[in-house]
């Protein structure tokens, strides 16, 4: 292996070499090019607007095996869809079809997926700009007609 470069005009052959290297960081290459926005049908933000397309349930995986209740939801920014959590006991029951909803991550690592629901990164905050907890308290009444 070749000794790196010592003196005092020395500076920039070291910081070249040290950028050469900076590529093989995952973490620096995902940051550089942007990947995750690109990727993300958030595109970077943490919660978008969306109307709700359809429900359904999900399996959740072993050894649980629970039918996990999410909605379909196309997002207003980019016409992307995405699947979300309905998180709660009962909260689906106040989501219907082409209301709009909020989503935000779900919090799994990497932001990825959470616990044992397969392939869903989302999970349902707001409906019809009423907080889903406190319309599934009873604390607030679900605005109808959006």
């Amino acid at each position: 292996m070749a000794k790196k470069s010592r003196g005092l005009g020395a500076a920039k052959k070291l910081k070249k070499r040290r950028s050469k290297f900076r590529e093989n960081n995952k973490w620096f290459v995902r940051r550089k090019y942007r990947l995750k926005e690109k990727s993300d049908p958030l595109k970077g933000a943490p919660m978008a607007k969306g109307i709700v397309l359809s429900k359904r349930q999900l399996e959740a995986k072993q050894p649980n095996s629970a039918m996990r209740k999410a909605v379909r939801v196309q997002l207003i920014k980019n016409g992307k869809q995405v699947t979300a959590f309905v998180p709660g006991d009962g909260g689906i029951k106040h989501i219907d079809e082409h209301d709009e909803v909020i989503v935000a991550g779900i919090g799994g690592h990497m932001g990825k997926t959470k616990g044992d629901i397969p392939q869903v990164r989302w999970q349902v905050m707001k409906v019809n700009n009423q907080s889903l907890e406190m319309i599934r308290k009873g604390r607030k009444d679900k605005i109808v007609g959006r």
